[in-house]
């Protein structure tokens, strides 16, 4: 079985597609996606369809939905006489799970080498981190569950996964940096603050390869722009952190010159 929901979600046995099209169904396909192996129980899945207030006819509803699925599944193993649909979407005591191994699901790849660049990242393998970080993000195909109308559960879900992917990348850039990489990441970064207008870490990192580009005007206005909003929005003075980047940018600080190719991550200590 092959399932993913960074992006569009897709299911698939033996290349057959086994994802409802109707909303609901779709949900259920998705809570237990994100669960493979693990059972999802009813009152979960209820809540999750919808809301604090089921219908009545909640329980056999919700029935008729994972009959739905299973039988997209019966037509996508007819030629596998070893399983069933019950087999691969099983019940359990007031439940339903797939039965599956968590690297059939994207978001488990994912995690993994998410993981493990990060913990290169921190041992001071930027290479190595750098190459992980980017195979990670290359999983991704969209937003999380891009097509999939979501509840409260899925909500959280996909609150959780975008925000794992913007460390991620934010670890990736990081990586970069270190790696004197600081052209290649001007134009990603410029995005990126913009969506991201109260993200000290992407700002630091942008000012960062502002300066050694030669931009160090450019490097003063970023920050100029986010105390400006942060002020006006939070009233809130930025960080000490991204001050001490400021002031040794303003500075031209020899312990900036001297990372080299290394973010001044140090500089706030």
């Amino acid at each position: 079985m092959e399932i993913k929901v960074l992006g569009p979600l897709d299911g698939r046995v033996n290349d057959v597609c086994v994802v409802p099209t109707a909303s609901k169904p779709r949900q259920v396909f998705a809570m237990l996606a994100l669960n493979v192996g693990q059972v999802v129980s009813v009152p979960v899945l209820m809540e999750e369809l919808w809301g604090e207030r089921p219908p009545r006819s909640a329980a056999t509803t919700l029935q008729t939905y994972v009959l739905q699925l299973r039988r997209q599944l019966e037509s996508a193993l007819e030629s596998d006489r070893t399983r069933n649909a019950k087999d691969v979407l099983r019940s359990r005591f007031n439940g339903y799970l797939i039965d599956a191994e968590p690297r059939d699901v994207d978001v488990y790849a994912y995690e993994d080498l998410a993981a493990r660049g990060r913990r290169a990242l921190e041992g001071g393998d930027a290479e190595r981190a750098a190459g992980l970080l980017r195979e990670a993000l290359d999983v991704w195909r969209g937003p999380a569950l891009a097509d999939v109308w979501t509840g409260s559960r899925l909500a959280v879900e996909q609150t959780r996964l975008e925000e794992s992917r913007l460390i991620a990348l934010e670890s990736r850039i990081e990586a970069d940096l270190l790696l004197g990489r600081h052209y290649s990441v001007l134009g990603e970064l410029s995005v990126l603050v913009a969506q991201h207008p109260w993200h000290e870490n992407l700002h630091v990192h942008y000012m960062v390869a502002l300066y050694h580009t030669g931009r160090q005007w450019q490097a003063l206005d970023v920050y100029r722009r986010l105390r400006e909003t942060l002020v006006d929005e939070f009233g809130l003075e930025p960080s000490p952190r991204l001050q001490s980047v400021q002031q040794a940018i303003l500075s031209a600080d020899p312990k900036l010159e001297a990372a080299g190719a290394r973010a001044p991550f140090a500089l706030a200590d």
